[in-house]
């Protein structure tokens, strides 16, 4: 019996866990959630397929295992899944997990199991069109990302935290720190999003991009917020989260060479986050358990070709752009 953990059953791994018991490759799904009462009407609506409900506490044994919980603890959780013989998928956009994630890359390969580390809309999508829009470059200058939108609640909350931190940029080679909610640009997103101000947060995706572009002399992530979003940003949330924080939207601009010229590729997709991370959760998940992917720990954007999880996206109603935006500075 192939069995599935979900652990953190807010509005990803519900997605996520529609996706999975329509995929027909799942014959089990344990779902892991803080108050597991909550859960029974939704379970109802998951049909030819055994469910069961767990609360907090040792992980269960499963063929793969989903982290779509809160961001902070994720590493400690994939080694004891890794511990089971588990396969892992991470949602967390948390730059801390996701270095302690990548790290797990020994334990994974030795136990002949896979590690996909930032499976959501930024980073995972925002990897994944970084990669196909650099594809044809004979050589990576420079990645530019710029995302606005997040998922659930707790998405919310760690972007909150996020333009609180300091910001970890590649500047001529070198990484250096800058303060969050700094260096003001106005990005255009796709349609019918348009033109919104982004500044620094601490977002994981230069870290990611970093790995998958090693010769790169200039890497930065910002985020689209209002002056609100700025002046709020070093108290404690003054409203409760919605339940969804999207639309959401991710533009990505590579420089490099290109047939011995310089050249700018922009790329960009519009969804909600939230939908996106549950798809590409699903995707990976029904992937490792056919046996489809590398093992070891790795994001989505080090694989050679991102066409075959753009393309399944786009089976699945999420779809990238390729369009010529106003060049970031």
């Amino acid at each position: 019996m192939t069995t599935v953990a979900i652990i953190g059953a807010g509005i990803v791994g519900r997605t996520a866990a529609r996706q999975l018991a329509a995929s027909g490759c799942v014959e089990k799904l344990i779902l892991g959630a803080r108050k597991p009462q909550r859960l029974h009407g939704f379970v109802r609506q998951l049909i030819d397929i055994d469910v069961e409900v767990v609360a907090p506490g040792p992980l269960p044994k499963a063929d793969l295992t989903l982290l779509s919980l809160p961001t902070g603890g994720h590493a400690d959780l994939a080694e004891e899944a890794l511990g089971h013989g588990s396969h892992v998928i991470s949602i967390s956009e948390s730059p801390k997990d996701v270095e302690e994630l990548l790290a797990l890359e020994a334990m994974a390969v030795k136990e002949d199991r896979s590690v996909i580390v930032g499976a959501a809309f930024s980073p995972g999508l925002s990897c994944l069109l970084a990669r196909h829009a650099a594809s044809n470059f004979d050589r990576v200058d420079e990645v530019h990302l710029a995302r606005m939108g997040t998922g659930g609640p707790a998405c919310q909350r760690q972007l909150h935290r996020a333009r609180t931190q300091d910001v970890v940029e590649l500047r001529e080679n070198r990484w250096v720190k800058r303060h969050s909610s700094t260096g003001r640009e106005l990005v255009w997103f796709p349609d019918p999003l348009g033109a919104r101000d982004c500044y620094r947060a601490a977002l994981s995706d230069p870290v990611l991009l970093g790995a998958i572009f090693p010769t790169a002399e200039r890497i930065t992530a910002k985020v689209a917020g209002t002056r609100r979003d700025r002046l709020t940003s070093w108290l404690p949330m003054l409203r409760r989260p919605h339940r969804d924080g999207g639309p959401g939207a991710v533009r990505v601009e590579v420089r490099g060479v290109l047939n011995g010229e310089q050249t700018t590729h922009v790329i960009g997709a519009i969804d909600y986050p939230s939908a996106v991370a549950g798809v590409l959760a699903s995707i990976g998940s029904e992937w490792l358990i056919a046996d489809d992917l590398p093992h070891g720990s790795w994001s989505l954007g080090m694989l050679d070709d991102p066409l075959p999880w753009l393309s399944e996206l786009e089976n699945r109603g999420v779809s990238a752009a390729v369009y010529e935006g106003i060049s970031s500075g």
